[in-house]
């Protein structure tokens, strides 16, 4: 029997099945990056997911690192958000609020007084780059310019705890905009991945070196954000296989198996796996997620290049609790019904994945 369509409890929510709505940056935001009317009908028509991830929300100017993406840190940003949540929950949905911070994945037009972006460390990742509006045409426009990011500065110590703090005040926010919990994101290439990953982090203080350190971070925000509003109401997405932005680890099953631990004492609720979603992608080690089973209590999602039945298959053997339809999810609003039904599914339009309007993002149809 399958159990992709059981019901779960995840903190306090009593999830109808175990498909994840992951998060997915669709750059859509309005000005003073607001969640806006049309992002709240993507997201209600998206509401029969058992869970919905929202895309990456910046915790801070500091932390905006793309064109177009929605905050956390202001109160016309709460009240955006807001209407988003509103809308889920009137449609039987859960969701949670991605807390992001991107680190040196930004560009100096995008920081507080075109400062430099930060990082741990002062480390350039080549060719990669971010998408930035120069003339400011707003994204139902949907032109921009992909940018090398700008060369980094590395956090002091003092700047390190302030960023704590925005990650919980940010918590605190979401919670207020009705969000029913949050994730933080330490996968990606993003910030708490570059204090992780040993090639995107040379410290040589407390933050650095041996793992211990570099995990001290990741330690830090969660369980400044669990104190805050309640382990159980918290998640974390890992990318410990995959090189997105340049973070690379030479280690990375006994990192993240050890990062695993960490976060079980901390007693969060689940820890989301980000593993690489192009065809033929691998996926993690058999022998990773066997340890991460036994290490970790709470809830395990996987998101990739899944299907239905390999879907059913990482359920059955045990190794994860709720699987990550990305594209899926984009381009079929009733994909829960869809694959229960074995019904044949919508193609995204890839040119409609980031920026415009309505065309690419609400207009999609339900099955017939």
């Amino acid at each position: 029997m399958s159990k992709l369509f059981n019901s779960l409890k995840l903190g306090s929510s009593v999830l109808k099945n175990r498909l994840v709505m992951p998060p997915m940056t669709r750059s859509r935001a309005g000005n003073g990056e607001i969640a806006t009317e049309m992002m709240a009908d993507y997201y209600a028509q998206r509401a029969s997911a058992g869970l919905i991830v929202s895309e990456g929300t910046q915790i801070s100017q500091q932390g905006r690192g793309y064109a177009w993406t929605p905050g956390i840190h202001s109160e016309e940003q709460i009240e955006g958000w807001q209407k988003v949540t509103r809308k889920v929950h009137e449609n039987g949905g859960v969701i949670y609020a991605q807390l992001w911070h991107v680190g040196r994945v930004s560009h100096n037009s995008l920081q507080p007084g075109n400062q430099a972006p930060v990082s741990s460390s002062e480390i350039v990742a080549e060719g990669v780059k971010v998408f930035i509006d120069p003339d400011n045409k707003g994204p139902e426009a949907g032109v921009g310019e992909m940018i090398q990011h700008s060369k980094p500065r590395a956090l002091t110590i003092p700047e390190i705890k302030e960023i704590v703090k925005d990650y919980t005040n940010a918590a605190v926010n979401a919670l207020e905009a009705g969000f029913d919990g949050v994730e933080g994101h330490a996968a990606n290439g993003y910030l708490i991945n570059q204090f992780i990953d040993s090639n995107a982090n040379n410290r040589n203080d407390e933050y650095g070196g041996c793992l211990e350190n570099r995990l001290r971070f990741l330690k830090e925000v969660i369980s400044a954000v669990a104190n805050e509003i309640g382990a159980d109401l918290v998640g974390v997405r890992l990318a410990p296989f995959t090189t997105l932005q340049g973070a690379v680890d030479a280690t990375p099953e006994t990192t993240y198996l050890e990062a695993a631990k960490i976060l079980n004492e901390i007693g969060v609720g689940y820890i989301h796996i980000a593993e690489a979603d192009w065809d033929d992608a691998p996926g993690s080690p058999e022998t990773f997620k066997k340890e991460l089973r036994n290490v970790f209590k709470g809830v395990i999602i996987y998101a990739g290049h899944y299907t239905k039945e390999k879907a059913e298959q990482a359920l059955a053997l045990g190794w994860a609790d709720m699987i990550g339809f990305g594209r899926d999810f984009i381009a079929n609003p009733d994909l829960p019904y869809r694959l229960e039904n074995n019904l044949k599914l919508n193609q995204g339009d890839k040119d409609t994945y980031f920026g415009g309007g309505a065309k690419g993002y609400t207009d999609y149809p339900t099955y017939e």
